[in-house]
């Protein structure tokens, strides 16, 4: 089992390293997502408050940050202004 814990440890970090070698921020914030996820499980079966809580906190500001992104470049696309 604990092996499977060290895998999910190492899937977020690669996942945090991934959002480092990409270009566009819809890529990024779901790769920030996805990290934020796996790091939050981790932190919650290994019982570590602190990486659960900051991604706890971090995972709504990148879903809100993700939803601006789509929302802007679909305005973007039909011609319409960004406030």
């Amino acid at each position: 089992m604990s092996q499977w814990i060290e895998l999910l440890g190492y899937a977020a970090s690669s996942a945090v390293f991934a959002t480092f070698s990409v270009s566009e921020m819809v890529s990024l914030r779901c790769l920030a997502i996805a990290s934020n996820v796996l790091f939050m499980a981790y932190g919650f079966i290994e019982q570590l408050p602190p990486v659960f809580l900051l991604h706890a906190i971090l995972l709504p500001t990148n879903v809100v940050r993700l939803i601006q992104l789509r929302r802007k470049s679909r305005m973007i696309f039909h011609g319409e202004r960004w406030r």
